[in-house]
């Protein structure tokens, strides 16, 4: 119901925006119109390389779902094309990867090779203008990117398009900070620029974008629960600060001295209990006194952790699930915008064509031939192009429905049987590919894998030298072979070559492997695995903004926490010294950074925040991170932690899930029917607008017209029959 809903107010606001309304709401009469003129000329003199020029770049937007809102005249069409070609796209990717990678090499730089504080070599420091000479030809490059993006699309669009005016102020931002570095010879305190490099990743990938407009109109959606679980922490906090008080007796006070001394504390220590990482360590010192204390605890995981968490969790996939799909219908619009122009231009050919609507063959397979497309895409279209070749011509449903095979699931088949002419081959065939021939090789697969596991069981308390004793009997011609004796009291691993124990565990290795073989030949194990396959390719973009949230966040805390955690100078040792022998009587308490031994995860430098971040984010002993930097700068700082794990853990994680999910029962839908032999022989590669396309309404003749009329650079002018 809620899709249903959504789904309805995407194509009214697509509507809107294209300030389409229909016949009847104007009071016009509903009739089919043609075009009268193209670019105001006669159609007939119009250039018909343009014609097909024109043609080509609009189905290629259709394709790629990219708007077809730009110029169209030759010159602008080639700049297009060599815009969007490959080696330009990888260019402005390439690019974006090393402006985002400076800041492993800027200063605090992450070129050493520990990030402990207590023996970490003093890192690479780059001289002054070595990276901002790389960074400000990104910019230069960016700068082009912007200008060529907004030269193709017109002032009329660039000023409705809120990216690019974004675009703009970036780029404008980084090169005034960029200047202010040079001019204090690379010595400021703080690079502003750093905080928004990010963002040349997010605009240069439409479904990032439209991934992160799905993300922020669902953040009020989930408002409520969140709502509902901090009253449910903030009364809980309450009860167990009276449930725990400071009394007279000091063996009654652990409860309250360790976790509910005081507001902050409280609400702490429940947040991490509503994360499970403390829990059962929160309730032992009241436990121990009396087992009635746990049904506070269990009351409060159980309301919190297991219900209010798991319906945020159903909340934020609903939502954003149907947020998604609004965005697949909008890629669909413009996939159905891009065939319906072409099939326009196209029949521009002539006044006769324009009038009948009906486009040449020989004009379609002209167009086929210079798209920029997959192979199997292009052979399926062109030959649902051929049937028509007889005609001569084809209208527009029939233009329409070729076009259709991009729609399609796209399977991958495996080559065919080879034919011999032997007759022996021909048995051989026959029984390596057969079916029981299959099994048995799993089998003995399956064989070899549990051998293993059994030698490897026997042998774990011994050495590498106790297992290469040459005295495997069966391996003796092995020996023989590598290192032409029988038996030899020196071991060949000190004469610079493989050990016999090497020469195994290389080739058991390789046995551990073809072990996943197994997978095809099991139905739900392949469509996992397929699924799986897919999952990283429809994750980029999800991936691409837990990089920009990782990022950002990696910034923030070298801001704020950089240097803040220092390890007793008693503890600390040369970097070029080992630790093996290194005692000290350094003690801290049970549970805490110190003593767990965490000082390798540091806001220090860049590569460090990041694996402190990833570290908080899977919430294992993140209360650990969050009380260190507490007491070393100030309370405030578990706002810090705080924001990152909603962000990371409870918001990105249940989007991950989401898009599983729908990836998962996707496949399963399209392939319960199949038998196993079906799934080995084919594999889906399934995409985001593929999972939801069965939901997708489809924009009606008017709507696609009535955009068509709004187009800035087309200029199709349209008549009654």
């Amino acid at each position: 119901m809620e899709s249903k809903y959504l789904l309805a107010e995407s194509v009214d606001a697509t509507r809107r925006d294209y300030g389409c309304r229909s016949g009847r709401e104007h009071g016009d009469s509903t009739r089919p119109t043609y075009p009268v003129c193209l670019s105001g000329s006669v159609c007939e003199q119009k250039d018909e390389e343009l014609y097909i020029q024109q043609a080509v770049v609009l189905i290629e937007d259709a394709i790629q779902y990219r708007s077809i809102n730009h110029r169209v005249d030759s010159s602008s069409l080639r700049l297009y094309r060599w815009y969007y070609s490959r080696i330009c796209q990888w260019g402005l990717g390439l690019t974006i990867a090393v402006v985002l990678l400076l800041a492993f090499v800027e200063r605090p730089s992450s070129l050493s090779i520990s990030s402990d504080p207590r023996y970490r070599s003093p890192p690479w420091e780059p001289p002054c203008g070595f990276t901002e000479t790389i960074e400000i030809v990104c910019l230069i490059v960016f700068t082009l990117d912007l200008a060529v993006k907004s030269y193709l699309i017109g002032w009329d669009e660039f000023r409705k398009n809120k990216w690019l005016m974004s675009y703009t102020i970036v780029i404008s931002v980084s090169i005034i900070d960029w200047v202010l570095s040079i001019s204090m010879v690379c010595d400021e305190k703080l690079r502003v620029r750093r905080l928004i490099r990010p963002f040349f990743l997010l605009q240069n990938s439409s479904l990032m974008k439209k991934s992160l407009k799905c993300i922020k109109r669902t953040l009020p959606e989930i408002a409520s629960v969140i709502l509902l679980l901090a009253l449910h922490l903030c009364i809980f906090t309450m009860i167990g600060m009276l449930l725990f008080p400071k009394t007279e007796d000091p063996l009654k006070n652990e409860e309250w001295k360790v976790y509910f001394r005081n507001l902050p504390t409280s609400l702490t220590s429940l947040l991490v209990l509503l994360t499970t990482a403390n829990n059962p360590d929160v309730m032992i010192p009241a436990y121990s006194l009396n087992r009635g204390f746990a049904i506070f605890f269990v009351s409060f995981s159980v309301i919190g952790t297991y219900c209010l968490m798991n319906l945020m969790t159903a909340i934020i996939y609903n939502q954003f699930r149907g947020y998604l799909l609004m965005s697949v219908q909008t890629s669909i619009i413009r996939r159905r915008l891009g065939i319906r122009a072409a099939f326009q231009v196209l029949s521009c050919h002539d006044a006769e064509n324009a009038a009948r609507e009906r486009v040449p063959i020989g004009a379609v397979l002209q167009v086929m031939s210079r798209i920029k497309m997959q192979s199997y895409y292009r052979e399926a279209i062109t030959s649902e192009t051929r049937q028509y070749e007889a005609e001569g011509f084809m209208n527009r449903e029939q233009f329409k429905q070729i076009f259709d095979e991009l729609d399609k699931d796209r399977i991958k088949e495996h080559p065919s049987v080879p034919q011999y002419s032997s007759a022996v081959l021909q048995k051989l065939q026959v029984i390596f590919s057969h079916y029981y021939f299959t099994v048995f090789g799993n089998a003995v697969a399956l064989a070899h894998v549990v051998c293993i596991c059994t030698i490897l069981v026997l042998n774990s308390d011994k050495s590498t030298a106790e297992r290469d004793n040459h005295c495997m009997e069966v391996l003796q011609i092995t020996i023989y072979v590598t290192y032409r004796l029988s038996y030899s009291p020196v071991s060949p691993s000190s004469q610079g070559v493989f050990s016999l124990w090497e020469m195994v565990r290389f080739v058991n290795m390789l046995i551990v492997f073809r072990f996943l073989r197994i997978i095809p030949d099991i139905k739900i194990m392949a469509l996992v695995a397929s699924t799986l396959l897919d999952l990283v390719k429809n994750l980029r973009a999800f991936a691409g903004i837990l990089v920009v949230v990782y990022y950002v966040f990696a910034v923030f805390g070298i801001w704020l926490f950089e240097g803040a955690i220092k390890p007793p100078e008693h503890m600390s040792v040369p970097y070029n010294t080992t630790t093996k022998n290194i005692t000290s009587n350094f003690s801290a308490e049970c549970g805490t950074y110190e003593q767990l031994g965490y000082w390798p995860n540091n806001f220090d430098d860049f590569a460090a925040a990041i694996i402190l971040l990833y570290d908080v984010m899977i919430i294992n002993n993140w209360q650990a991170f969050m009380e260190a930097y507490s007491r070393y700068t100030t309370e405030w700082s578990k706002i810090y932690f705080v924001c990152w794990w909603v962000t990371s853990s409870v918001m990105w994680v249940n989007l991950f899930v989401a898009l599983i999910l729908e990836n998962f029962t996707y496949k399963w839908d399209r392939s319960h029917s199949c038998s196993v032999t079906d799934v080995e022989r084919i594999r889906y590669e399934t995409s985001v607008q593929l999972i939801f396309k069965e939901q997708v309404k489809e924009p009606t003749e008017e709507e696609l017209l009535c955009q068509l009329q709004q187009h800035h650079h087309l200029h199709l002018h349209w008549g009654h029959t």
